[in-house]
């Protein structure tokens, strides 16, 4: 067909004969230079569209296919053909009404950039093909300028722009906490945020943890905002990722990968390299999937019987051994970093160990007390490695603080298990220095999952004294209120004058703990009876 020509009449006509012949749907995909590139047979309701190539999968682009399919009901173009339009940003869709072998009326839609009285789409009538007036070629090509031009600036660039998704339950308050936390992760690693959306349900979608209908509404937003990938708020199973990224064509996160590439990013010593890729390989290895038969190598030799080792069998044993190797080099650094806290067992200095949630201000407070140049930034996990120093109370007592990782709500399993090497530091620690950040709104909920943290690392009875950081930017009467209940100092680790009562607590923090180790634990006092007095 003519470029400009969205549908022929000659093809019209052969679609209708044979549609009518074989009392099924018969749709055909064309391409910009107007050749069929596909022939698609359905049923008498409906047609399946095949596997398309992602070879036009560019921001502002749409498919480069239109779908040309009849209707043997003489129907309008249904739900589902609108759906397959957002989904596979098809350059549009034409529903073909048959009727006694002819061809009628037909209806098109295709997307617009920007919503029109909340639709996405514009639909084009017409009673006869031949009454069809409109140059294809020049909408399609406006369309994509326009496309282009209302994206975001910077939305072509290398930084990639994200939609985050949050899919939660009816009653539950604290989504819109954890999509901002997921908004402030995603702008520690670099992505661009175009939106936020949550979505409350009754119940998940198996296979798409939200609605299809919601589904196809992002793709299309993704598509007028030039957006490349979606991050959502929860962790999504292999089939779930498998499933949306067929459908919306674009790249799908979740937040426990979404935190292994933050901790990748900012992994800087080879020990922490290690850590980080080992919990990515064990978050891949179950996520690793293939298509058949297409990838098998087959068994060469006399009395081959088919496939062989596939490729995608090969990939999961060269994970596996690089697992058992990684596992290998980190138990080598567990025991190197043994042998270095030898001498510090030796000489009897007292252990703090700084831990808090990420972005607390915990690399500020260690630099302020140590003078050291730890980096220290507004972004969560912008420290991953471990840091130590001496520490010389002005009473000449010596301590050593060591600077740790930040935790996080939902921190990922194996990324747990990974760090094992690096929070074994907390073991040895004598005294816990807990950082709250007093001007985070959310901060009674993080010292919880502080605390959840630390009992499953079973580190619960150590020693803490808690310091909420940050007093200047919190209310005075709200510092005093929480300092009073958990016993603990309000500081601002950026203003040296407020750090003397903090060392003042921590000396006598140590003269307790130093007291202990010479006197042992105290003795547990005696069951007083209930005794019942008239």
């Amino acid at each position: 067909m003519p470029p400009a020509q969205l549908l022929s009449l000659e093809l019209a006509r052969q679609l209708a004969e044979i549609s009518t012949e074989m009392r099924r749907q018969i749709g055909v995909l064309v391409d910009r230079q107007g050749a069929v590139a596909y022939v698609i047979v359905g049923d008498a309701k409906g047609l399946l569209i095949p596997t398309l190539p992602r070879a036009r999968g560019v921001k502002g682009r749409l498919k480069g296919l239109r779908l040309i399919h009849t209707h043997l009901d003489l129907s309008p173009l249904s739900h589902d053909d609108l759906m397959d339009l957002a989904l596979l940003r098809l350059d549009a869709v034409a529903a073909l009404a048959v009727a006694d072998g002819q061809p009628g009326a037909i209806e098109i839609a295709h997307l617009l950039p920007q919503p029109v009285d909340g639709q996405s789409w514009a639909v084009i009538k017409a009673r006869q093909v031949g009454a069809l007036s409109l140059d294809f070629e020049a909408l399609v090509v406006s369309l994509e300028a326009e496309f282009s031009r209302l994206a975001p600036a910077g939305a072509g660039k290398s930084r990639e722009r994200a939609i985050l998704i949050g899919v939660t339950g009816a009653n539950r308050p604290a989504a819109e906490d954890s999509l901002e936390e997921l908004k402030e992760l995603a702008r520690s690693a670099g992505l661009n945020v175009a939106a936020t959306i949550l979505q409350r349900r009754p119940r998940f979608d198996p296979r798409f943890l939200m609605g299809k209908g919601k589904l196809s509404e992002l793709v299309i937003q993704a598509l007028q905002q030039g957006v490349d990938m979606l991050v959502f708020d929860a962790e999504l199973s292999p089939s779930q990722v498998r499933s949306i990224t067929n459908f919306s064509e674009l790249k799908v996160i979740d937040r426990t990968q979404l935190i292994l590439d933050l901790f990748a990013q900012r992994a800087r010593s080879r020990e922490g390299k290690l850590q980080v890729e080992m919990a990515q390989v064990k978050y891949l290895l179950p996520r690793l999937v293939g298509k058949g038969d297409a990838l098998s190598r087959l068994m060469g030799g006399i009395g081959g019987r088919g496939p062989g080792e596939s490729k995608l069998e090969m990939d999961r044993r060269r994970l596996r051994e690089r697992l058992h190797r990684l596992q290998q080099d980190l138990s080598r650094i567990r025991n190197e970093r043994r042998e270095r806290r030898q001498p510090r067992r030796r000489q009897n200095l007292p252990i703090l160990s700084i831990i808090g949630y990420t972005n607390a201000g915990k690399s500020t407070l260690f630099n302020a007390l140590t003078n050291a140049a730890v980096l220290a930034e507004d972004r969560l996990f912008a420290t991953l490695d471990p840091t130590s120093r001496r520490l010389r109370f002005p009473k000449e007592r010596e301590v050593i603080i060591t600077d740790t990782v930040g935790f996080i709500k939902n921190l990922p399993q194996n990324l747990l298990e990974a760090f094992k090497a690096t929070l074994e530091e907390l073991e040895d620690a004598d005294l816990l220095i807990h950082v709250v950040d007093l001007s985070n709104p959310r901060f009674i909920e993080q010292m919880a999952v502080v605390g959840d943290i630390l009992t499953s690392l079973a580190l619960q009875d150590k020693p803490v004294l808690t310091v909420f950081n940050k007093q200047d930017l919190a209310d005075p009467n709200l510092a005093a209120l929480h300092c009073r209940l958990h016993r603990g100092v309000a500081v601002s680790a950026l203003n040296e004058t407020t750090l003397p009562p903090l060392i003042a607590r921590l000396e006598a923090k140590v003269e307790e703990v130093l007291n202990r180790r010479e006197t042992g634990p105290p003795e547990a006092e005696p069951e007083l009876q209930d005794v019942s007095v008239e």
